[in-house]
């Protein structure tokens, strides 16, 4: 027996405590994904049985959004660069390529934010919409408003990876912390691509 254990690659143990919390965050995604999956689906049930529902276009700030979903994709991108760094030995290029990560999506909520105070000022609310159905308002503020507390958790991570980072708390044997970020990371950049199709462009 102590000979079979000697031949598990920890790494790929799913009992370390690296693959315990791969496999936490994937569990939680899987469950966070049905969450969104079931405020989409509620979105397009809501929208087909309405008769007077905007076109999303014309009340939406698409060139604005189209920025936003830009800047989330190269916030995965620097964060597949601070993974690829510190698998590689380079604690300050990952404490780097996560600040900047950290940069994307606080741009990200401040754009959402601008976003929302002009719907307000021009009229759309939870129970208001001088476009049509009041649904729209509410459901949209939901959806953007579930997503958003995302980025800000994730920003929030990141920050204090980056900080645990700057002081040397991590390494190439510790780096599955920065991996496990990054499929945060990367699920609510994703989930942000789905957003903006069904919610902005359809």
């Amino acid at each position: 027996m102590s000979q079979i254990a000697a031949t598990i690659d920890p790494a790929e143990n799913p009992l370390t405590p690296e693959g315990s919390g791969k496999l936490g965050m994937w569990i939680f995604l899987a469950g966070d994904a049905m969450s969104f999956g079931t405020l989409l689906a509620g979105y397009g049930a809501v929208r087909a049985g309405a008769v007077d529902w905007p076109v999303p276009q014309e009340v939406l700030g698409i060139s604005l959004t189209a920025v936003m979903t830009f800047l989330l994709i190269c916030s995965s991108l620097t964060m597949v660069k601070a993974l690829s760094a510190i698998k590689n030995g380079d604690s300050k290029s990952m404490v780097n390529f996560l600040w900047l990560t950290v940069l994307g999506g606080v741009i990200f909520l401040g754009l959402q934010a601008y976003e929302w105070t002009h719907l307000i000022n021009a009229g759309l609310g939870l129970t208001s919409n001088p476009h049509g159905n009041y649904l729209f308002g509410a459901t949209f503020y939901a959806i953007t408003g579930f997503h958003g507390a995302h980025v800000t958790g994730g920003v929030i991570y990141l920050t204090i990876l980056a900080i645990r980072g700057m002081q040397g708390k991590y390494s190439e044997e510790t780096s599955s912390s920065v991996e496990i970020a990054g499929l945060y990371w990367h699920f609510v950049d994703l989930v942000w691509i789905l957003v903006f199709t069904f919610v902005y462009l359809i």
